[in-house]
């Protein structure tokens, strides 16, 4: 991990927060395969269009292992502060997810900030995961084996997405959260601790953050902050992955609690030694083979493949 920190500072590249939105979106997703595992080759890759509750088509991609029917189904949301990342950007991920899960997955490109603000990502993924339970036999997927899945911003909306599930009695298999935020202010201890020189850093957090939610009371919404939903007794089973060298950290754990005080079945693994992205960074470092493996062995024990 230090090594890969040490060759990011080398590279010398402007940090995305000092940049306009259009352009840190060029720049991560330039970079985002260059420390990933080679791209896996699939019997079924696609692109398709999802319509939001306003009209517009949102583009997803389907990722799946093989051209049966009936495959159970992820819907993944990426991250990048609801700010960068689009299809491309996780595609390699997303891939080994559905290779080693023997799942089909479906990644979401939701809307992103500043155009589009809170809660435009949030609504995306909800009308993303109702049509995904109502039409997924149309794409060979079996939609009474669902789960919703996403890393970093994207683990916010699939958090918060398990909980509208819940609440309109959509039953879920699993809700797969990477180093998800919770928490609607940067005031545990990770966030001080880790603030600096770990690939996420404090004034990019604001910058995204920023981007997409503009008051108070908007960072105080429990579909930004997980951690403040009043309820999550029976929202679906979590696998939560998180880095231990990351500023999300600690509020990633204390979700993982309240889930487990409300009863809700809850798998934390804590990957010591990485920081925030590392789960794309399975070229060098191999927490995030690990980790890949993990998520994988959840969805298959969720979707009853072993």
């Amino acid at each position: 991990m230090r090594s890969v920190l040490e060759r990011m500072a080398r590279a010398g590249h402007p940090p995305l927060h000092t940049r306009s939105p259009e352009d840190a979106r060029r720049a991560y997703q330039a970079g985002a395969d260059v420390l990933e595992v080679p791209k896996a080759a699939l019997a079924r890759v696609e692109d398709l269009h999802i319509p939001a509750r306003d009209g517009h088509a949102l583009p997803a991609r389907l990722y799946a292992p093989s051209t049966d029917a009936g495959l159970p189904v992820l819907m993944y949301l990426h991250g990048g502060g609801f700010t960068i990342g689009n299809l491309a950007t996780h595609d390699i991920l997303c891939r080994e997810l559905a290779r080693l899960a023997g799942c089909m997955v479906v990644s979401l490109d939701y809307r992103l900030a500043p155009e589009h603000r809170f809660p435009t990502a949030h609504n995306d993924a909800w009308d993303a995961l109702q049509w995904l339970a109502r039409q997924g036999q149309t794409l060979g997927a079996d939609p009474a084996r669902l789960a919703v899945g996403g890393d970093s911003a994207g683990g916010t909306l699939a958090a918060a997405s398990a909980i509208l599930a819940r609440d309109a009695g959509l039953p879920l298999a699993l809700q797969l959260l990477i180093y998800p935020g919770c928490a609607p202010h940067q005031d545990t201890p990770s966030h001080a601790t880790f603030a600096r020189g770990l690939v996420l850093e404090e004034p990019a957090i604001s910058w995204f953050f920023g981007n997409y939610v503009q008051s108070r009371a908007e960072r105080e919404d429990w579909r930004f902050a997980p951690l403040l939903a009043p309820d999550v007794e029976g929202v679906a089973p979590a696998w939560v992955g998180l880095a231990e060298c990351d500023p999300l950290v600690d509020e990633g754990i204390e979700y993982a609690d309240k889930l487990r005080l409300a009863g809700v079945p809850v798998d934390l693994d804590i990957y010591r030694g990485v920081t925030h992205e590392f789960i794309k960074m399975g070229r060098a470092i191999p927490e995030a083979r690990k980790a890949h493996a993990d998520a994988a062995r959840a969805l298959r024990r969720a979707f009853e493949l072993e």
